[in-house]
């Protein structure tokens, strides 16, 4: 394990700590601009998500109708009523994207399928970097906000669904995170530099409490005009 990743996984609560657990819990209000362009209506509805911690697995709820809830695992997406009724469900749901650019609308299992897999990133990071097949390096640093951020580089095993195979996460002088930076393969591989603020200590672990996306340019400056994406979290639970 790289001396930087060790420190991170530290002032975020410790990867023993972390993997004295199974899941991990939050409640998240989100919206955005990503949504017009895929023809969702965002709402304000408070959402509950969990995710795995040692494997790669979502639930959320409500999701659509206020009694249905969605499950997410790598190789299929699936929304159901509370009688266990099966409401709409993909198998090998990257396939469905195959074309797709930033202005291609999603259904709902579109959808389903990018919540899982960036809901189930952002609540693993950054210890999910420390899971097996994962290759980390440190990059140069980078500079904002009056600060010097320090950069660790991840190499996502194929098993592994996200955003895309490389992504780089900046930490702070204190090692909590401060940005993540990724592409979106799945809508045309559209670049964006996501920023997390006000961290919360729940059960031991740190987390940021706002994730806010924006689209970045080739020198790597956000473009703070525009959010694709915006998310709040309260109510962090570990279990």
């Amino acid at each position: 394990m790289v001396d930087l990743l060790s420190d991170v996984l530290a002032a975020h609560g410790g990867l023993d700590h972390w993997n004295s657990f199974e899941k991990a819990s939050v409640t998240i209000v989100s919206g955005g601009e990503l949504w017009g362009m895929k023809g969702i209506e965002a709402d304000a509805t408070p959402r509950r998500v969990t995710a795995a911690i040692h494997h790669e697995w979502m639930d959320v709820a409500p999701y659509g109708d206020p009694d249905w809830r969605m499950t997410f695992v790598p190789e299929r997406v699936v929304i159901e009523a509370p009688d266990n009724k099966i409401i709409a469900e993909r198998d090998n749901p990257l396939a469905a994207f195959a074309g797709h650019t930033l202005n291609t609308p999603w259904d709902p299992l579109h959808r389903a399928y990018f919540n899982g897999y960036a809901m189930w990133t952002y609540l693993n990071t950054p210890f999910l970097m420390a899971l097996p097949g994962f290759k980390v390096e440190e990059i140069a640093p980078w500079n904002e906000e009056g600060e010097t951020w320090r950069v660790l580089r991840a190499t996502f095993p194929k098993e592994i669904e996200s955003h895309c195979p490389v992504q780089e996460f900046y930490f702070g002088p204190d090692f909590l995170l401060r940005r993540h930076d990724y592409q979106v393969d799945i809508s045309g591989s559209f670049p964006a530099a996501q920023y997390v603020y006000d961290m919360v200590t729940a059960d031991g672990i740190r987390f940021p409490t706002k994730r806010r996306a924006h689209p970045r340019s080739a020198d790597g400056r956000p473009d703070r005009d525009r959010v694709y994406v915006w998310i709040d979290l309260t109510d962090f639970g570990m279990s």
